[in-house]
């Protein structure tokens, strides 16, 4: 049995929850996948997956084998390319994951400028706000803006993610400017649907924390379009200034209450936990951290 083979199928298979996807990826036959995890599960004694007539999930004897399996490929990754002397040029496929609007309005460019800079990668990036387990869907980087819980998976800051109570100043002038969050229920404000809080908002200043219940016209799951309808006059939205930041900048909506704070979010790199960080992970990661920092340019004014 060629044992190394065997756990590549098998960590494909794992990863894409089908066995076609993983010859289509492996360029290996159906057939051909499937006996390299059966001589495997021989090998082993044990098995690995539970098989379905449109699934392949791992048991779990196999999730705790696949897990050591990818620190052992990425052991093997890392000595191939200390061999080769591909530290300073890494090649091969990235695999990213991100939030769909910092993607769209962030992610590009960066994307554009890591890829001149080492050409010989090639970059797979989808966006998705859904929470996905990056294991499982096979990706090398997971970007998030959370507060983060434990987890298996090593998570590494990348910048802060601040959020601003703001308006335009068209609604303001016709509703005028709460000076306190309580006021807020008095107000049309614009609901985020994926907000941990549900319909409340959490903000904090010199007297304590305040739980506002968000009474508007609007609810969405998406926070650019929150912002377009903010910047027509239609109310007040907490937005993070990765998406408002432009314009806050310009006038184009106003932050108030400034010193009430909503609970504190960053942007994470998240990564699997193996002894040695892919050479590509880390320049990327590096990267991102030298793009946005401690600083990011969308919070220069906020």
């Amino acid at each position: 049995m060629d044992k190394l083979t065997s756990i590549r199928a098998f960590t494909k298979v794992v990863q894409h929850d089908s066995f076609a996807a993983a010859a289509r990826e492996l360029r290996l036959s159906r057939s051909a996948v499937s006996k390299y995890i059966i001589d495997l599960e021989e090998d082993l004694g044990v098995q690995l997956l539970v098989r379905t007539t449109r699934s392949a999930r791992p048991t779990e004897n196999g999730q705790a084998y696949y897990e050591r399996c990818i620190a052992i490929l990425a052991d093997l990754e890392e000595a191939d390319l200390a061999v080769t002397r591909l530290q300073a040029e890494p090649r091969g496929l990235l695999r990213v994951n991100a939030p769909m609007s910092f993607g769209t309005l962030h992610l590009g460019r960066a994307i554009a400028d890591f890829m001149e800079r080492y050409p010989q990668l090639q970059i797979q990036l989808v966006l998705s706000d859904q929470l996905i387990d990056p294991v499982q869907e096979g990706f090398d980087v997971t970007l998030r803006i959370a507060d983060l819980p434990s987890s298996s998976l090593i998570a590494r800051k990348i910048a802060p993610a601040l959020r601003v109570v703001c308006a335009a100043p068209s609604y303001l002038a016709k509703r005028g400017i709460p000076l306190h969050p309580a006021e807020l229920r008095e107000h049309d404000c614009l609901d985020y649907g994926y907000l941990a809080t549900g319909n409340q908002w959490k903000l904090t200043g010199p007297d304590g924390d305040h739980w506002i219940p968000i009474q508007g016209t609007l609810c969405t799951n998406n926070a650019e379009i929150l912002k377009d309808v903010a910047l027509h006059g239609c109310g007040i939205a907490l937005l993070p200034t990765f998406i408002a930041g432009a314009d806050l900048q310009q006038g184009r909506l106003v932050g108030i209450l400034a010193d009430y704070k909503a609970p504190a979010l960053s942007l994470y790199a998240i990564y699997p936990q193996t002894r040695h960080l892919a050479v590509k992970v880390r320049l990327f990661i590096d990267f991102l951290i030298e793009r946005f920092g401690n600083r990011p340019y969308w919070d220069l004014v906020t």
